[in-house]
């Protein structure tokens, strides 16, 4: 029995580190303790990630950078919205660099964070920390379970 590549419909157990450019590590599922669980081809990943892994089998590691528009987006200027202070609880923490998760008109939860506040308005910003940004992956393939 051949060993199991990454590929189409493929589900995947990575731990992977993302890095910025200056060697800053925005996000690690081993700091976490707790890989992550890709699924390829259901429009979760963009191309370019799917591209950079496939063909990987277990236990293979892989180094590789993404363009903003590849990784998490572009910054959107729309995604930058105005409050007034009463929106917010009493006693919430609006510091500069604070995320909180904001409610949707569908009940979801979305993170937004703050930007700046002056006198009664406060600055969020909805695009995702690291839209705009070159990241790089350092990843580890645990395990993977190929879908028919």
């Amino acid at each position: 029995m051949t060993e199991p590549v990454i590929g189409n419909n493929s589900q995947v157990f990575v731990h992977f580190d993302v890095e910025l450019p200056d060697g800053t590590v925005a996000d690690s599922t081993k700091a976490h303790g707790k890989p992550a669980r890709l699924t390829l081809g259901n429009g979760s990943l963009s191309g370019a990630f799917e591209a950079a892994i496939k063909g990987m089998c277990k236990g293979e590691t892989r180094r590789f950078s993404l363009d903003p528009q590849h990784a998490f987006g572009e910054r959107n200027p729309d995604n930058i919205h105005h409050m007034d202070r009463t929106q917010f609880a009493a006693d919430a923490d609006l510091t500069e660099g604070t995320i909180m998760a904001f409610a949707t008109p569908d009940g979801n939860q979305v993170p937004g964070i703050i930007r700046e506040v002056a006198g009664d308005s406060v600055t969020v910003d909805f695009n995702h920390p690291l839209a705009g940004q070159m990241v790089i992956f350092d990843l580890e393939v645990l395990d993977i379970i190929v879908k028919d």
